[in-house]
């Protein structure tokens, strides 16, 4: 070999021992080092659970006596408007196409109303339900009769009025990405109750991502074993899971036992927390080829089952994906997250108005909820698990007058002052209404309960306490229930 190609190889072979980890202690002063140090300090949570066992999604104690041991979440993405639902105000009926008050537009900023807008009644009719009388519209009739189930906050407050940052708030505590979401935060906490499935797993319907895409299911700076894992109702439920044709089992096993050994070297060299992730993530894997496609195949549920939900095994919706959510409860999964997408009624167009795109949306979702809570109770498991159901934002006690001027279809801008969820399940009561909006459902007069709260409420009920479930990142102790005070709704609470 020639001296100039000898000097190439070896320059070529520093260059890959050369990290920037070496980089940066050995830099300049040494400033580097100084920065590496506080990294490793304010990342020191992060292996706190990685490093402590092989299995970091092993199921762990809580922190005090919790009554939920699994999470259903649906969220509507777009902000399903609760005056149409659950919110029944008929003195609204009564201004209904007058000027709006100037008191509702004082110091406001609105996504699209522009001048005075129109006030705008309720677009479908209401009833009392069940021994609770909960008010709930006529576009829900298989829900109603689960209206002794169902827990509603009335109240429900954010911070943001544009969709990406408020479904940012509703499912991580922070309108920006980067932040774990609910359920990372829930699993690396308590981790799960089978280690052949993910602890966290997000199923979606509608047809689309929600706008902030992957990021409302990241697991921001915890560990990235801690993120959700998108699985599919259709077809495979996860891409590239089963190995290549020509590849047994024991090909694949020996295959990642040979990683593994490389990716232990690795860490033990450089200490990075998510070369351990690596090797749970491949491992976790190989147990999922088996125990994923059962878990997931809903043609294994009895005709009388899926006719229940509405499902049908041979497409993609968010009948199969509730009914999904129970075969993945019923096999100890702590979060499951479903989004369903579509609920943004603008006016704009047919299927953003409230006359025909909600009315749409409605029936999709409608027999599936109600068959999930049934399905739920008669097999004894909403004693420890909790059904969560929201938007991101509420909608405005006025029509929408994008550009100043009358629109084809009625909608409703967006509102963070007030928007319902509701529960049901462990923990909570039922048949239960905390707090009321004024007369023309716009604001809370009672009882307002921002998202921190509910937040805190909800690691309340699964044994965790928010101010002590913390993670040091960028010199603060972060929580999902953020920096600002936040409290436990104890009137809720069963």
């Amino acid at each position: 070999m020639s001296s100039r190609a000898l000097q190439a190889e070896t320059h070529r072979r520093l260059t890959e021992l050369a990290s920037r980890r070496t980089f940066l202690a050995n830099c300049t002063t040494g400033v580097g080092a100084l920065w590496l140090a506080s990294q490793s300090n304010a990342s020191s949570s992060a292996g706190r659970l990685a490093e402590s066992s092989e299995h970091p999604l092993a199921a762990r104690p809580t922190q005090q006596p919790g009554k939920v041991k699994r999470v259903i979440f649906l969220h509507m993405i777009g902000a399903p408007s609760q005056l149409e639902l659950f919110d029944y105000k008929p003195e609204l009926e009564k201004y209904d196409g007058k000027e709006c008050p100037a008191e509702f537009l004082a110091g406001e900023r609105f996504a699209f109303i522009q001048g005075v807008p129109r006030m705008l009644g309720p677009q479908y009719p209401f009833a009392q339900h069940g021994n609770s009388g909960a008010w709930i519209s006529d576009r829900l009739p298989h829900l109603a009769k689960q209206a002794d189930e169902l827990c509603f906050i009335k109240t429900m407050q954010t911070d943001q009025f544009n969709h990406g940052p408020a479904q940012l708030m509703v499912h991580s505590g922070q309108p920006r990405i980067g932040y774990p979401s609910i359920g990372s935060w829930v699993t690396w906490g308590l981790g799960s109750e089978n280690q052949d499935l993910p602890g966290f797993i997000v199923l979606l319907s509608g047809g689309r991502l929600p706008r902030v895409g992957k990021a409302l299911w990241g697991s921001g700076f915890l560990p990235s074993v801690y993120q959700g894992v998108h699985c599919r109702s259709q077809g495979p439920p996860v891409l590239n899971l089963q190995n290549p044709s020509g590849e047994s089992p024991s090909d694949r096993r020996a295959l990642l036992d040979t990683l593994k050994v490389l990716n232990e070297a690795s860490h033990a060299e450089f200490g990075d927390p998510e070369t351990l992730t690596r090797i749970n993530q491949y491992e976790l894997a190989f147990r999922m080829q088996v125990a994923a496609p059962d878990a997931m195949d809903i043609s294994q549920e009895p005709a009388s089952v899926q006719q229940l939900y509405g499902a049908d095994p041979a497409t993609e919706s968010f009948a199969n994906n509730c009914l999904l959510a129970r075969r993945l409860a019923e096999r100890g999964v702590r979060f499951i997250q479903l989004y369903d997408w579509g609920w943004d009624t603008h006016g704009s167009n047919e299927s953003e108005s409230l006359s025909i795109g909600l009315s749409r949306k409605c029936k999709q979702v409608d027999q599936p909820i109600a068959a999930l809570l049934a399905d739920l109770k008669q097999r004894g498991m909403l004693e420890d698990t909790l059904v969560v159901w929201s938007g991101e934002f509420g909608r405005t006690s006025m029509r929408e007058n994008r550009g100043g001027a009358e629109m084809r279809f009625k909608g409703r801008d967006h509102n963070p002052h007030a928007f319902t969820l509701w529960m049901a399940g462990a923990g909570v009561k039922s048949g239960y209404t905390h707090g009321e909006t004024d007369p023309l459902g716009y604001n809370p007069t009672s009882s307002p309960v921002h998202l921190r709260d509910f937040h805190a409420t909800l690691l309340h009920l699964m044994g965790l306490d928010h101010t002590k479930l913390t993670f040091a990142f960028q010199g603060l102790k972060q929580k999902l229930s953020g920096v600002k005070p936040a409290a436990i709704i104890q009137d809720i609470l069963a």
